[in-house]
C-alpha cells in the first residue's frame, strides 16, 4: 500500500500555480480565465502565478510537465490549480519526474483530464483535489456559484472534516465564452431533486479514487497510474463522473464492465457518481431529453454494480462533476458515506 498524506496548505497572501497541463485553453479564451484569475486575488487572497504553457495552445508534453515540475519545485508556491482540462493529459504522465513531485508535495486542483494529474499524485503518496479549474468554477459569469465558492475555500485553507450538500439548483446548459455577454449575467439553473441512494444501509469510510470515467478508461488501457494490486483501493470510495462529451450508457457500461473484469469495483465500499452532464452545445438536450440521458446512464452504472459490486452503497446526483455547482473533492483522502443518515462527510 502506498502511504499517502495531505500536503501542507496554502495562506491568504501566498501564491499558487496556475498551469495548464491539459490544454492552453486560456490563450483562446482569455476572459473566463482572467476573471478566475481575478477571483483567486480578490475572493481568495492569493496570488496566481503563471508558466510558460499556461496560454498556449499546442504546447507539447514536455513542455507542459516543465511547468509541473517548475510550479512543485518552487518553495514559494503553495498550490497548483489547473487551468481547465484537455484530452491528452495522458501524453504529459510519462514526462513527470515522480521523485521532485515527491519530494515538493502540494495541494493540486484540477478535474477532468486533470484525471490523470490525481492519479498521478495518489500513488505519488499525495493527496489531490478533484474539483475548481480557473476557467469555469472560477471563471464561472456573474459569480462563483457558492456552493463551490464555499468548498473551495474549505478544500484550500482548512483541514479535517467538511459536510458535502445536495444542489438547491443546479445547471449544465453552457454559454458561448466567445460571447462578451455571456458574462453579463450568472446561468440559469433548475430546482435539485437531492441524491439517490442505493444500499444505504451502512457506514464507509475510506481512501478515495477515481474521476472522470471516460479518463479512467484510457489509463486502463494504457496501463498507466492503476494500481497492480487491486487490494490497494480495498474499502475505499469510487468516485466517477462524466464529461461534456456525454458518453452513452453502452460506453459506461462497458468502461465499469471492464473495471469489474480487472477486479477493480468489487474493492470499494462505495461509490459516489456525480450528476452527469445532459446538455452540449454539440447536443442540446431538451430538459426530457437530458432526463432521459441522465437515467439510461444510471441503469447503467447499476447494471455494472449488480454484477461486480452488488453491496457497495451508491450515491447518485453527487454535485462534483462537469455540471454546477461544483464541489471539491480529496482525491486519495478520507470520504465518509453515513447511508443511515444520508450524510457524506470528506475530510480536506
Amino acid at each position: 500500500m502506498v502511504p499517502i498524506t495531505y500536503p501542507p496548505k496554502p495562506s491568504s497572501g501566498d501564491r499558487v500555480a496556475v498551469i495548464s497541463p491539459a490544454s492552453g485553453l486560456p490563450g483562446l479564451f482569455p476572459r473566463p480565465y482572467e476573471l478566475g484569475l481575478e477571483r483567486l486575488r480578490e475572493e481568495y487572497g492569493l496570488e496566481p502565478v503563471e508558466y510558460p504553457s499556461t496560454r498556449t495552445m499546442g504546447a507539447t508534453p514536455a513542455e507542459r510537465a516543465a511547468d509541473v515540475h517548475a510550479a512543485f519545485a518552487d518553495p514559494e508556491i503553495k498550490a497548483v490549480i489547473a487551468s481547465i482540462g484537455g484530452d491528452d493529459q495522458i501524453t504529459v504522465l510519462p514526462h513527470l519526474d515522480r521523485e521532485l513531485i515527491r519530494a515538493n508535495p502540494k495541494p493540486f486542483f484540477g478535474t477532468s483530464d486533470n484525471t490523470n494529474l490525481l492519479a498521478y499524485l495518489r500513488n505519488t503518496g499525495i493527496v489531490g483535489y478533484h474539483g475548481a479549474s480557473v476557467m469555469v468554477e472560477l471563471g464561472r459569469p456573474g459569480a462563483m456559484h457558492p456552493q463551490t465558492a464555499a468548498s473551495l475555500r474549505a478544500a484550500l485553507f482548512t483541514s479535517g472534516p467538511y459536510e458535502l450538500r445536495p444542489a438547491a439548483r443546479w445547471n449544465d446548459v453552457d454559454r458561448d465564452w466567445a460571447d462578451p455577454a455571456t458574462f453579463d449575467e450568472e446561468p440559469g439553473s433548475r430546482p435539485g431533486s437531492g441524491w439517490s441512494w442505493v444500499n444505504a444501509e451502512r457506514v464507509t469510510e475510506g481512501r478515495s479514487w477515481g474521476g472522470c470515467l471516460e479518463i479512467l478508461g484510457w489509463l486502463l488501457m494504457a496501463d498507466r497510474e492503476i494500481a497492480r494490486d487491486p487490494a490497494e483501493y480495498d474499502g475505499g470510495v469510487l468516485l466517477l463522473e462524466t464529461s461534456e462529451e456525454m458518453p452513452s450508457a453502452a460506453e459506461v457500461f462497458r468502461t465499469l464492465r471492464n473495471m469489474g473484469e480487472r477486479g477493480l469495483l468489487r474493492r470499494f465500499a462505495a461509490l459516489l457518481m456525480a450528476r452527469p452532464k445532459t446538455w452540449s452545445f454539440e447536443r442540446p438536450h431538451s430538459p426530457e431529453e437530458g432526463a432521459r440521458y441522465a437515467a439510461e446512464q444510471r441503469e447503467a452504472v447499476l447494471r455494472a454494480m449488480r454484477a461486480y459490486a452488488p453491496d457497495a452503497t451508491i450515491v447518485f446526483d453527487v454535485d462534483f462533476g462537469h455540471t454546477d455547482p461544483q464541489l471539491v473533492l480529496p482525491y486519495g483522502g478520507t470520504v465518509r458515506v453515513d447511508g443511515p443518515a444520508r450524510r457524506i462527510t470528506v475530510t480536506y
